[in-house]
């Protein structure tokens, strides 16, 4: 099994990212906090912690800044219901210490608005792993991680639209949600514009 991934980042969306180490370009499924972290990162060394799912019809790798989000993705699948695109799914809608305190003190609602989540499924997620995510420590102020501040454009919806398409939404439907938002919010990150999406398709 990998750990990790040292090498040059060359390509970077808010849905993937590409790391050349060895002269072998690797494609890591990222979340938006792993997005968000390596911003500014282009054609530099960086470090990423990797998941690998494989299947008889799939090779997955998912990759990620912090070794303790990885962990909280990898436990978000031990739960009935949750694979891996639904886990990169809630893990892009709150930050990592935003959704361990909604899992410990049990808020399904607020989990729930992330698209096709559901409040049973939510609720399962806190039964699960409510015990186990009191144990952990991801450290930092989910308030203190920097948002891309950016004047909206065509290149954040095309970015917004294309982030979202790959995590399964229809292009059309992203696009009608991503104008909306931007409409209201013109200032709004690429960030910002994603986690609104995915509580509202």
């Amino acid at each position: 099994m990998i750990e990790y991934i040292k090498g040059i980042l060359t390509e970077l969306n808010p849905a993937e990212a590409v790391v050349e180490a060895a002269g072998v370009g690797y494609s890591l499924a990222i979340t938006l906090p792993t997005y968000s972290a390596l911003v500014g990162s282009e054609d530099k060394e960086v470090k990423l912690f990797v998941t690998e799912i494989i299947r008889e019809d799939t090779h997955e790798v998912y990759g990620f800044f912090e070794r303790k989000e990885r962990q909280l993705f990898e436990m978000l699948m031990t739960v009935s219901g949750v694979g891996a695109a639904t886990a990169r799914m809630i893990m892009s809608a709150f930050q990592a210490e935003e959704l361990r305190m909604l899992i410990a003190t049990g808020n399904a609602k607020a989990m729930a608005k992330v698209k096709g989540l559901g409040p049973k499924t939510a609720q399962r997620i806190i039964v699960d792993l409510k015990d186990k995510v009191i144990k952990l420590d991801l450290g930092g102020d989910p308030t203190e991680i920097p948002m891309l501040e950016v004047e909206a454009d065509n290149g954040i919806k095309t970015e917004a639209i294309s982030a979202l398409t790959m995590l399964g939404f229809a292009a059309t439907a992203s696009g009608k949600a991503v104008d909306k938002i931007l409409k209201a919010e013109p200032t709004l990150s690429v960030e910002g514009v994603i986690r609104k999406a995915l509580t509202m398709l």
